[in-house]
């Protein structure tokens, strides 16, 4: 079963596992579960999806019960009013903090766009928060050891795959990205910890709630093979740290 987060009357918000479609996909034809239908049996009623969440990326993905009320929240999400929080583990040393304020092409699926159209770029930005650093003495690239790092990502604007392509333009990509990451990097971390995922997840989700206005604030804890490698690495302080500034009850979920 999912994990709902929230629920009332009008929303629902669950935590989407890695590796999980949000809904079906032409380019997943051989997908049978998506989480839009297993959520529409789960509560016996249909949902509507109101953001997306990559297929490899974990974490908080909010629904609505009505079509009207979907809109409404697609409506924050367009206009930025919602403030997203994720984490990802990344390839090397980025500052303490910055903004990636870089244009990206609009990236569509091939039956979606001509190839023509698909290169006009879009303004987007993310800020990012250094959580934590380490270095392994391992030998993955041409240096003897390997620097990864924690980060919090606040991204101001929603483009398609922002996050992993803005970490990938600034040479810190998300570590188990097959398609902006590096092969070698991802490898080393799935025979060392033994999690073979995507190491990004939404976290965090803070709007007005359609309905009555109210704000709406929806924490959701890392996925225990996450957390695994968080507390493998000497982060799971930190991380606590970070969640208890942002006045959350839980840094990482136990397996």
């Amino acid at each position: 079963m999912l994990e709902i987060l929230y629920q009332d009357e009008t929303l629902v918000a669950i935590h989407k596992p890695a590796g999980l479609l949000v809904h079906r996909s032409v380019l997943d034809r051989h997908e049978t579960r998506f989480a839009v239908q297993l959520l529409r049996d789960q509560l016996g009623r249909r949902v509507q999806p109101v953001h997306r969440l990559d297929k490899g990326t974990s974490g908080v993905l909010l629904f609505a019960f009505e079509k009207s009320v979907a809109a409404a929240m697609a409506a924050q999400f367009e206009s930025q009013a919602v403030r997203k929080t994720y984490l990802a583990i990344v390839r090397g040393w980025p500052a303490a903090s910055g903004v990636i304020d870089h244009a990206l092409p609009i990236v569509r699926d091939e039956y979606e766009l001509p190839a023509a159209a698909a290169s006009a770029a879009q303004p987007a930005r993310t800020a990012w928060r250094t959580l934590g650093e380490v270095e392994l003495p391992i030998c993955v690239d041409r240096y003897p050891s390997s620097r990864y790092a924690l980060l919090a990502l606040f991204p101001e604007t929603g483009r398609r795959h922002q996050i992993r392509r803005h970490l990938k333009h600034i040479a810190h990509p998300v570590i188990g990205d097959a398609t902006y990451g590096k092969g070698r990097h991802n490898r080393m971390f799935a025979e060392r910890f033994g999690v073979g995922r995507l190491f990004l997840a939404s976290w965090r989700l803070q709007c007005q709630h359609p309905v009555n206005g109210a704000a709406l604030d929806i924490h959701g804890p890392l996925a225990a093979d996450f957390a695994q490698v968080v507390a493998a690495l000497g982060w799971a302080e930190k991380l606590a740290a970070f969640t208890a500034d942002n006045k959350l009850s839980s840094a990482v979920r136990s397996g």
